[in-house]
This record gives C-alpha cells, sequence and structure tokens, in this order.
C-alpha cells in the first residue's frame, strides 16, 4: 500500500529514555501488522546528537507455554509451517515450538490459556511466569511473555490443531525432554522462544539437577 505520514509521537517510554526524540514516523505498511519508518534524534553516550531512521514492525505482544510432565520427563510442544522460515532455508519450513500467539487484547496468562486449549487442546491448571523477552528487538516490537505449566494427561479436553480459519494446521508432539533439549543443539529445535524455555527447564527450571 502507499506510504502514509502520521504526526510524531511521544510514547511514555520517551518519559524513561529522555536520550530519544521523535521527530516523524511514516506508515509503510498496516495490510497485517503495522510497518513504520521512524526518524528520530538519539543523544549518544558522549553528549552528541546523532539523527537516526528505523523501520519497526508492530504485531503486538506475544505469550508461550512450556507444558511439561516431570515425572514422566516429557514435554507438550508443537509442530507448525512458518512461511518465513521456509523462505529462509528451514527445509521444509516446519518448526518445532511452544505453544504461542499474539494477546489480542487479552492479558498475557488468559491469553495463553486460549492458545493451550486452541493449540494442544489442553485445559492449563496454575501457571508460572519465567520471563518475558523481545525475539527480535533491532525490527519487531513484540515482546513475548514465557509462561510453563505443569500437566497430567487428564488435562486434554480436545486434539488441539490450532484454527483452520487463521491457516493453522497444528501437530501436537510429545517429547521426551532430553530429546527436546537435544534437538535445540543439532537444530531440529530452531525457534527462539522454544530454546530459551528449555533452557530454562534444565537449567532452573523441572528437569534442574539437584
Amino acid at each position: 500500500m502507499q506510504a502514509r505520514t502520521t504526526p510524531p509521537t511521544s510514547p511514555s517510554a520517551a518519559q524513561a529514555a529522555p536520550r530519544v526524540r521523535i521527530l516523524a514516523q511514516r506508515v509503510l505498511s498496516d495490510d497485517w501488522y503495522v510497518l513504520k519508518k521512524t526518524t528520530f534524534e538519539y543523544r549518544r553516550r558522549d553528549g552528541t546528537l546523532q539523527r537516526l531512521d528505523r523501520e519497526t514492525y508492530d504485531r503486538g505482544n506475544g505469550a508461550t507455554l512450556l507444558l511439561f510432565n516431570a515425572a514422566r520427563g516429557t514435554v507438550v510442544l508443537t509442530r507448525q509451517f512458518r512461511f518465513p522460515a521456509y523462505v529462509n532455508g528451514h527445509a521444509d519450513g516446519m518448526l518445532i515450538e511452544a505453544a504461542a500467539g499474539l494477546l489480542d487484547g487479552d492479558d498475557p496468562e488468559t491469553a495463553i490459556r486460549r492458545e493451550a486449549a486452541e493449540e494442544l487442546g489442553v485445559t492449563v491448571g496454575p501457571v508460572r511466569h519465567v520471563f518475558g523477552a523481545y525475539m527480535s528487538p533491532g525490527s519487531v516490537t513484540e515482546r513475548v511473555h514465557c509462561y510453563a505449566a505443569r500437566y497430567q494427561p487428564a488435562d486434554r479436553i480436545g486434539a488441539g490443531g490450532g484454527l483452520p480459519s487463521d491457516g493453522e494446521d497444528i501437530e501436537v508432539v510429545e517429547l521426551p525432554f532430553g530429546t527436546a533439549l537435544a534437538m535445540t543443539g543439532d537444530g531440529r529445535i530452531a525457534d527462539g522462544k522454544t530454546i530459551m524455555l528449555l533452557q530454562w527447564a534444565a537449567l532452573a527450571g523441572p528437569f534442574r539437577r539437584h
């Protein structure tokens, strides 16, 4: 679509970042999510001002969940096609990931319970917020809220698979934790949020060695 110019904005974050002054913003695309080009001044550490242009892709914030069963030594993940990974040379484009989704107006915990039901077919009990992370801060504004929760076979309420209306065709994958962790080392698991959650589970979470 044709780029349009919007007035400079003063986001609340600017109050905590006085080194930044936004001069102008242009919306380059809002066909799916919002791609903006922003011109701003940045005060460098030596005190000088530098004028910069950056593009940001705003798709909202998200939440992700690692389901685990410590007694059985397993985790529940998803396998689905990711077109950006495919065009960047990832074989068939199929990625193994922790269940995740955008908040879409919900708080993070509500969102991840929704995604667990849609993608995994699981009703989730108590959840633990593990950390929040910017997955690609050089260009994407999204912050992902990362959770973990126990599960039992009785928690399954459906087949999962996601929403066909959203183009989702998700396979539910249950793996031994040791296998999943090894897959982060050999490239079979290449999704950032999933690698981080599995590392947390090994270092500080339910599979930590005492």
